[in-house]
């Protein structure tokens, strides 16, 4: 496990007497000694801002000589004329000129020197008067950097930590693209914290896969843990396209004409068979966390349809097996970032992350609950460690019903077959409404109403065993709260918040860099049912997640999908239901047939996080009538619209 040093206030073991002594003369001093929280006492106006360019050690552009990125600073001028050394906040970005960064699409801008005039979103805004230095980092082929962009690879990921390095004196720095006048980093203490939402995230969690000294913490926001997850899963494709087309998206226009040779290795190392290949092992932070010294604090949508919650799942897991101190939000949005559905109490807790975390401010921070997790829109509770202490993984098992594919859904083995057909036109919000009714495009499997609350906490698995009618054929399963809630619309346009006109200000600005923002507030929607957890495969990968084949039809095959990492509550008098069916429009592509698929109920089952374990769910699900004494409705249940994905990108918007 690596070895993290931290800041400790050491307490000594003394009599009380000389404990009473010193409290009475000493006070004071350990008050001024020992601070808890950084105070916006030097100048926003009068900071430094300056740009060095940091040499990368590679080639990608093969123009002969090394890679340069860009790297914007923004610090205190009152530290560096006192020689104080300041901590460093560090975003690394493709956004920054092609496509803006925060819900309102901030680019940077420049003055007639060349230096940074407006830095989005509000980190240096709010930090820099707090004695922090904040960088603004071109990616490599984008903005004002050399190379060329390989969608979170070694280019992506060593161009970010190069300049980890230079702030720690181990790489070198320019302070123009092209000369040979060196720049060092005598300002700072080293100790950085890297944060990002989205792609910018995603490479965060990639530097600090790295191991690389000095950088202190990470804070990924809806953040990519592996990039075969973001365009496939368990060999279903997720997108049409691939990472060359993402890396044209935001190549600058230099690296569009130096790049063929890196778009190329994208496309021939990303075939659109959903096969494992080198390309995706470079581009899977997982397998590395045992690397990780940074602490981590994770912000991520439960609902997010561009970078799935089984990013979360599967990053969290790891990192907790290595032992790294780490923080968790869950939100009910989509794709958004907390300064946008909880900005009073995201820019307090990220202060008072940065504090103790770079700053050694013994705040309590790290003393408090690791989990906050949004119930209901802007409604918080809290979890002490998560998945909280008793989540078990329970097996629920299917079962036939009264009506063909309409099941019940408990702790008993049955037997019995549910069959479909794959219908490309529906996705889960058809299913879903249409629980209690036998279509053929699904087969569900239902719970009673339940006597109590039921928590599930953590990530699922469904473990299918399915007869294809052909010779290909995709599969779906989802988990799905069937009652009536008031939950955030994170199908529609904002993806669960609604942006106003009214600004708020966080932070000092000047004529160049406004800190007041947009507000916004929780986008809702009344429904009867809200899906969950959802998880996809490719059926021809049943016997391998790494590579798919043809299938046999007629032939049974059995796979286990994995499910988002989730955490909800399905109360008292909701149902809990299973749907397992084919394509989920719009959030996987379909096969290249039309199967029809059966299901072996005996061999099918759901292996489920619930708080309390089999024992919670026998006793919510005692006592209430079954799924089969429940009648079929005639009107469908409503819930938000359908889910749809229609970028390509792992974009830093909202």
């Amino acid at each position: 496990m690596p070895i993290r040093m931290r800041f400790t206030i050491w307490r000594p073991l003394a009599t009380a007497a000389t404990v009473a002594l010193l409290a009475a003369f000493l006070t004071p001093l350990t008050a001024q000694a020992a601070p808890r929280e950084s105070r916006p006492v030097h100048s926003y106006e009068n900071a430094v801002r300056e740009a060095v360019w940091v040499d990368t050690g590679l080639d990608l552009d093969r123009d002969g000589r090394h890679d340069r990125v860009a790297v914007d600073i923004v610090r205190p001028r009152e530290a560096a004329q006192q020689g104080r050394k300041v901590p460093v906040i560090m975003d690394a970005s493709p956004y920054y000129s092609c496509c803006g960064r925060g819900n309102e699409s901030q680019k940077k801008t420049y003055d007639a020197n060349g230096d940074v005039d407006r830095m989005p979103l509000f980190y240096d805004n709010y930090f820099v008067p707090r004695g922090y230095a904040v960088v603004g980092v071109d990616l490599a082929g984008t903005n004002r950097s050399d190379g060329c962009v390989d969608v979170g690879g070694r280019s992506d990921i060593l161009s970010a930590k190069a300049v980890v390095d230079w702030l720690n004196g181990r790489a070198t720095a320019y302070t123009t693209r092209t000369g040979t006048t060196e720049a060092d980093a005598s300002w700072t203490d080293g100790r950085t914290g890297m944060i990002g939402k989205s792609w910018d995230g995603t490479i965060a969690n990639g530097v600090a896969a790295t191991g690389v000294e000095g950088l202190e913490t990470i804070v990924p926001i809806s953040a990519i843990s592996s990039w075969y997850d973001y365009y496939f899963q368990q060999g279903a494709p997720l997108y049409d396209s691939g990472p060359d087309w993402l890396s044209n998206y935001v190549d600058s226009p230099d690296a569009r004409a130096k790049c063929g040779a890196v778009q190329q290795t994208l496309v021939e190392g990303a075939p659109r068979s959903g096969d494992w290949t080198p390309l995706w092992s470079e581009r899977d932070y997982v397998k590395d966390a045992r690397k990780v010294r940074a602490s981590v604090f994770l912000i991520h949508g439960m609902q997010d349809l561009n970078v799935r919650m089984k990013h979360v799942g599967q990053w969290w897991d790891a990192l907790a097996k290595h032992g790294v101190e780490r923080k968790i939000w869950l939100s009910q949005t989509g794709h958004v970032d907390p300064f946008d559905f909880r900005r009073a109490a995201w820019v307090k807790t990220l202060h008072r992350w940065f504090d103790h975390e770079l700053l050694g401010h013994d705040n309590g921070i790290d003393r408090e609950p690791m989990a906050d997790i949004e119930r209901h829109p802007d409604q918080w509770v809290t979890s002490k460690v998560w998945p909280p202490r008793g989540t078990a993984g329970t097996t629920l098992r299917p079962a036939d019903g009264p009506h063909p594919g309409v099941g019940t859904l408990g702790l008993r083995k049955d037997k019995g077959t549910e069959t479909f057909t794959d219908d490309p036109q529906h996705s889960e919000a058809d299913w879903a409404a249409h629980i209690d009714t036998p279509t053929p495009d699904k087969a569900g499997f239902v719970t009673g109403p339940l006597s109590r609350d039921l928590r599930l906490s953590g990530s699922s698995k469904v473990t299918v065993t399915a007869t294809p009618s052909t010779s290909t054929a995709h599969l779906s399963a989802v988990l799905v709260d069937l009652g009536p809630d008031t939950i955030r619309d994170y199908a529609a346009s904002g993806e669960g918040i609604s942006t106003l006109t009214e600004r708020t200000c966080w932070g000092e600005s000047t004529t160049g860099d406004s800190a007041c923002f947009k507000e916004t507030r929780a986008r809702t929607a009344d429904v009867d049912h809200t899906v969950v957890s959802r998880g996809w495969a490719d059926l021809g990968n049943h016997a391998s997640d790494l590579r798919g084949e043809p299938l046999t039809p007629g032939r049974p095959y059995t796979i286990t999908l994995d499910l988002a990492a989730t955490d909800h509550v399905v109360p008292a008098g909701h149902r809990l239901a299973l749907i397992v069916a084919g394509t989920d429009k719009d959030l996987i592509d379909p096969p290249s047939t039309r199967p029809t698929l059966t299901l072996d109920l005996s061999r099918t089952k759901a292996r489920v996080p619930l708080v309390g374990g089999a024992h919670a769910f026998a006793r919510a699900t005692a006592g209430s009538p079954s799924a089969a004494a429940t009648p079929l409705h005639g009107a469908p249940l409503h819930g938000v619209g359908a889910p749809h994905t229609v970028h390509r990108i792992p974009e830093g918007g909202r």
